[in-house]
């Protein structure tokens, strides 16, 4: 508690202003060091520009790989690629995380440092708070100095609490990005996961064909159509987003919380790996089903996932061309079905927010949408989760549910 001396009125203010001043310019000075980023933290941009462009040739690639005949090379082909990806997404989530812990390392201990500079001045000038107009204008001069010492005591308490303010919501903006960038990382244990997965896909298919195309092409004879029917699904996929300005990813991997039904769990690289880079297996029927009458770790079984976690049925509608059949609409909005026509299967998704104008990436400026959806390969692979912007136009129709 800060007791009152004998110093006159004026005399204790302006050496309590005098503090305020030196404090103020403490803040300033510390204000411009967080728009200037520790060079600790700077280090990892290159790296992370890096891993970005590694990750749009890996997509490039498998676009290209996707285009050629269906033959045991390019099945190899196929994995390694996606086996690389796989690694530079680990490694960008990585890196993310590693320059974020800096950052707010760095930034709570200016909070800290800020704090204890500020701490006698608050104190001080609450204790100003008691004097009382009279008193305040008995030690002025004048009424154009009482009114000076007011407006000059108001304005510092108020940058004083503007610069608190601003420390306080810099913590909770760094804090919610080290809560998304953690989320980032348990993806990142997915894709570790597929990257295992992939491997063992490799090892498998080396070991079924012995490197011989003839035995390949006599293992994927049964399924010839349904893989023609993916390829050129994925080919739609890929065009489509080259002509509307491609995509920027937002959270990819497994999605822990997509299930088809209590009985079941979540759909895994365990009980439903994607075999010939395409055609999902296993499931709950042994031939890739997911209990639903879709395949499992497909759009189409994700979409009719997402319906039921959100209007509480399941719809039974096929393929996924066929879910926008119905109702449907040009308009984009929050909580509709995206609906993309190949002349086969095509592919659907769920629409998660209005349209927006992109900040960032490939799509910055444009008009787009984010979409979850499962199985559009963004150059990790195929049976994957992904959440995305994607320009308005890259989807042919929107269903209202």
């Amino acid at each position: 508690m800060n007791l009152r001396t004998t110093t006159p009125v004026s005399k204790s203010l302006a050496l309590k202003w005098g503090v305020a001043i030196l404090a103020v310019i403490i803040v300033a000075t510390v204000s411009f060091m967080w728009v200037n980023r520790p060079v600790s933290a700077d280090q990892y941009d290159d790296k992370i520009r890096a891993l970005q462009a590694d990750m749009s040739r890996y997509q490039a690639e498998a676009s290209r790989l996707n285009a050629e005949a269906t033959t045991l090379g390019n099945a190899l082909a196929q994995i390694t690629n996606e086996k690389n990806a796989l690694q530079a997404q680990v490694d960008l989530s990585q890196n993310q995380y590693n320059q974020l812990v800096i950052k707010i390392a760095d930034t709570e201990k200016q909070i800290a440092d800020n704090q204890d500079a500020l701490g006698s001045t608050l104190a001080s000038l609450y204790v100003d708070d008691d004097i009382s107009p009279i008193e305040m204008i008995a030690s002025s001069k004048d009424i154009s100095e009482f009114l000076n010492k007011q407006e000059y005591r108001n304005s510092i308490k108020k940058e004083l609490s503007s610069t608190i303010n601003r420390v306080q919501d810099l913590k909770t903006q760094l804090t919610t990005q080290k809560a998304e960038v953690e989320a980032v990382l348990a993806t990142q244990k997915a894709a570790r996961d597929t990257l295992v997965a992939k491997q063992n896909e490799q090892a498998n298919l080396l070991a079924q064909t012995q490197n011989n195309e003839a035995a390949y092409q006599g293992l994927i004879q049964a399924s010839a159509a349904q893989i023609a029917q993916a390829r050129a699904t994925q080919a739609a996929l890929s065009s489509k987003s080259i002509s509307t300005g491609g995509f920027n990813l937002i959270q990819s991997g497994l999605l822990p919380s997509y299930v088809t039904d209590n009985n079941y769990g979540m759909w895994n690289n365990s009980n439903c790996p994607m075999v010939y880079t395409y055609m999902s297996s296993k499931g709950s029927n042994g031939n890739g089903g997911d209990n639903r009458g879709y395949g499992c770790r497909q759009c189409a079984s994700y979409v009719a996932w997402k319906i039921n976690q959100e209007k509480g049925y399941w719809p039974s509608w096929g393929n996924a061309s066929n879910f926008g059949s119905k109702g449907t609409s040009t308009s984009p909005k929050a909580g509709t079905v995206a609906v993309l026509y190949d002349g086969g299967p095509g592919h659907v998704a769920w629409v998660e927010t209005d349209p927006y104008i992109s900040t960032t990436g490939k799509l910055k400026g444009k008009s787009v949408i984010q979409v979850s959806q499962y199985n559009f390969n963004y150059g990790s692979g195929y049976g994957m989760y992904s959440l995305m912007e994607l320009s308005v136009g890259f989807f042919d129709t929107y269903r209202q549910l």
